[in-house]
């Protein structure tokens, strides 16, 4: 199969990236590589490979989850890459991974600190097969101090880096975010523009870099204003934390039908809502704190009116209030309709799909790259090829179960 169309267009055309990454942060960091032109093979191995391909919703029959593509949140990740299975505990499978450190330039992987040394392919070994290669590793703690080698999900990196202890109403619990703010944000993100950093100075100079990412660094990072104050001698509680519950102006409000957003933060716009619902007396009461009187009042006003009839009120007013959408009516709202934040994409065996757009406009257009995700292991046979190896050597390859890889060459 002839490698994925490149367009000179896409600002990361002719970078390759070896990914070696599962699940959220990575897969999500190297999309965004992928998205801007990256050619990114994923490697995984030759059992489960990476674990979201077989997370619900199944996408097409069980014979397509059993040879390839699985679930819908694995084709929204692993869009426009490649797929090699290859078991790197065999020693022919090291030999493979190696020759294609080789090739690339960039390797991003996930594992706890030490994984792959202990497997004899680490960074020290691949940068002796590419002096120049830029490596980040994205893990929870980083690769240094005693936390490095705990296990840990999003939630925890949130509880440790004290984002989530500030996430919720006063006296109530902390509230989880839908989003998983330190696997993307802290982890994904942070790693994209690490490497990109790195692939600067790599033209420039001609070195490469070992780029340690931690996801419990980069969300408490994204805490930069209440930490400021903190690390000020302004320490701040759940509740009362200036942009999350701590002023009436700021907060969501209950509706006559559901929810709104109340961003009136600038007295200008506070003013303007007081004025358009004939309360000027609430002007005085911006900054009051929740569970006030005045947030009373202001949560009466609220409940006054449905969520399109503040909308209705927000385009005469401008005062930042809009409605808080459930997820299935944002991905159908008119703002995503008219920036494009939805795509579709032909997934082979199970038809179009729909997804969740690249978020960056470059010179007034979207980047359309659009392949879908891969088969398991789809590109193995044709990734081997181009390392030298012949039809013979593949066979023994896939026959000592150094790789794996669909017998078709398709997509599911």
């Amino acid at each position: 199969m002839p490698e994925l169309p490149r367009d000179l267009n896409l600002p990361l055309d002719g970078v390759k990236v070896l990914d070696l990454s599962r699940l959220l942060p990575g897969p999500f960091c190297s999309l965004l590589l992928a998205d801007l032109g990256a050619e990114v093979l994923k490697v995984e191995d030759t059992g489960m490979g990476d674990y979201v391909r077989w997370t619900p919703p199944y996408m097409g029959d069980e014979d397509a989850k059993e040879r390839g593509v699985a679930s819908a949140q694995f084709a929204a990740l692993n869009r426009n890459k490649r797929s090699i299975q290859i078991d790197l505990k065999h020693e022919s499978g090291k030999e493979i991974l190696l020759k294609l450190v080789a090739q690339h330039d960039v390797v991003l992987e996930s594992f706890r600190p030490g994984v792959l040394d202990k497997l004899g392919v680490g960074y020290e070994t691949m940068k002796t097969v590419n002096s120049a290669l830029v490596y980040c590793a994205i893990t929870g703690y980083g690769q240094d101090g005693s936390f490095r080698h705990r296990a840990g999900h999003d939630m925890n990196y949130l509880g440790l880096g004290g984002l989530l202890a500030l996430t919720g109403a006063k006296g109530g619990p902390p509230v989880q975010a839908a989003g998983q703010i330190a696997d993307i944000g802290g982890g994904a993100q942070m790693a994209a523009i690490a490497i990109l950093a790195a692939l600067v100075k790599k033209r420039a100079t001609g070195a490469g870099a070992n780029l340690d990412v931690s996801m419990t660094d980069g969300a408490l990072s994204w805490l930069a204003m209440p930490a400021a104050s903190a690390l000020a001698g302004d320490v701040r509680h759940r509740g009362d934390v200036d942009l999350a519950g701590r002023w009436v102006c700021y907060m969501p409000y209950e509706a006559a039908d559901g929810w709104v957003s109340c961003g009136a933060l600038e007295p200008k716009f506070w003013r303007s809502f007081c004025e358009g619902v004939g309360r000027e007396d609430l002007i005085a009461k911006q900054f009051e704190l929740a569970g006030s009187e005045g947030w009373t009042e202001i949560a009466e006003v609220f409940k006054s009116k449905t969520r399109t009839e503040w909308a209705a009120f927000n385009d005469e007013r401008d005062c930042c209030i809009e409605p808080i959408l459930e997820i299935d009516e944002a991905l159908d709202s008119e703002l995503v309709r008219e920036r494009e934040m939805v795509m579709t994409i032909d997934q082979p065996g199970v038809g179009a799909m729909r997804q969740v757009a690249p978020p960056i406009v470059i010179d007034g257009q979207r980047p359309d790259r659009s392949e879908p995700a891969p088969a398991f292991g789809e590109h193995t046979d044709d990734v081997l090829a181009e390392l030298g190896y012949d039809s013979e050597e593949v066979a023994v390859l896939r026959a000592s179960g150094a790789v794996k890889g669909v017998d078709t060459g398709a997509h599911a």
